[in-house]
């Protein structure tokens, strides 16, 4: 990716720089599922705060750990509705709750360098094969030579084992196996909508890497495609060959110019 692109992205929503949240904690799905259910989705960034900090309905011990949790969670989703990558996600949410896993995991992505180090990884495994996580913390290491203490890979390493499991890719408490997720057609809107951020188009979207998380056949992604369209959550037209996407009402007119701009250095 361009270094001019960073900018931009970092205005809709995605996050870049060397470490992430998943140097502390994994990417709290049941913690993530409890906050949306109580905070409504057109809330700000104040409201999620105090939900988790005063009302505590993390039920966090501590008033301290629930200061981390909420600031580890921030930094996972955004929790701020001026972020497009943050509004799609609460729009989607919704929609199924055997979705859940991969928006989280989707929008982790999107924000955590850390994870996103691990994504070609685990992806490249073969279903079934055992992951060790002794084997992650080599791909972690080998992004960073001489970075990370031995002490600190391994705890990375088990946290971002525990974010592929919750999201469906790998199974298993201690030894982890590689499976296959549950994808549904809420999955495959936000994907698109990600690389649509990201200045792609047509059929381009659906060879982006938000979508490189689906190993099913190209008509298999466009059949979720198709259904999300048919859900009203996105525009996909598909005639000739010639496909096209669009998604109404989830960008502002200034984000439509910055995602154009995107699109001119990709």
């Amino acid at each position: 990716m361009s270094e001019r692109h960073k900018p931009m992205l970092t205005e809709l929503g995605f996050r870049f720089g060397v470490n992430g949240p998943h140097a502390a904690r994994t990417m709290m799905l049941d913690d993530l599922r409890a906050l949306f259910h109580h905070v409504p989705a057109d809330a700000d960034r104040a409201d999620y705060a105090d939900a988790v900090v005063a009302q505590n309905v993390l039920t966090k011990p501590t008033k301290k750990s629930r200061e981390l949790a909420f600031r580890h969670m921030a930094t996972l989703y955004g929790m701020d509705r001026r972020f497009a990558l943050f509004r799609a996600l609460r729009r989607l949410w919704s929609q199924d709750e055997g979705a859940q896993p991969i928006l989280a995991l989707s929008a982790a992505l999107a924000r955590d360098p850390l994870l996103r180090e691990t994504q070609a990884f685990i992806l490249s495994q073969q279903l079934g094969a055992v992951v060790r996580r002794e084997v992650l913390e080599q791909v972690l290491a080998s992004q960073h030579p001489n970075g990370f203490s031995p002490a600190s890979l391994k705890s990375f390493a088990q946290n971002v084992n525990g974010t592929w499991t919750a999201a469906g890719f790998l199974v298993g408490r201690i030894r982890k196996t590689r499976s296959t997720p549950v994808i549904t057609p809420a999955n495959v809107a936000f994907s698109l909508f990600l690389g649509y951020m990201g200045g792609l188009s047509g059929q381009r979207l659906f060879t982006s890497q938000w979508m490189s998380l689906f190993n099913g056949a190209p008509a298999e992604l466009e059949a979720l495609a198709t259904a999300a369209s048919q859900r009203g959550l996105l525009v996909f037209l598909n005639a000739g060959g010639v496909k096209e996407l669009r998604f109404p009402g989830y960008l502002t007119p200034e984000e439509e110019r910055l995602r154009h701009e995107v699109s001119h250095v990709v």
